[in-house]
């Protein structure tokens, strides 16, 4: 019986992680696409594209996901990979 609750667990673990991988890739597309149109506006509508004035948008939403991507892929980095397991089995033994 431990056995499969522990793998319902590392199951839902899993399907999680790929919802938070779908989401980051969904980020990184919609990223590139906005700011490609962004900059061909630009570059059609004859700004200068030397000016800084024309990035900021692609460099903030740009730091923003290399947060999302950390938070996504270096998660088990900061917080070891088996943080969550541990956590959740100090939780659930804590409520018996």
């Amino acid at each position: 019986m431990e056995t499969q609750n522990e793998n319902n667990i590392r199951y839902f673990a899993a399907k999680r992680r790929v919802k938070k991988m779908k989401g980051f890739y969904i980020h990184a597309l919609v990223y590139v696409l906005v700011n490609t149109f962004i900059i061909v506006n630009n570059i059609r509508d004859g700004h200068d594209m030397t000016d800084i004035n024309n990035y900021w948008t692609l460099i903030f939403w740009g730091l923003g996901l290399l947060v999302h991507g950390m938070s996504v892929f270096m998660s088990d980095f900061i917080l070891g990979h088996d943080w969550e397991e541990r956590k959740i089995r100090e939780i659930m033994n804590r409520k018996r």
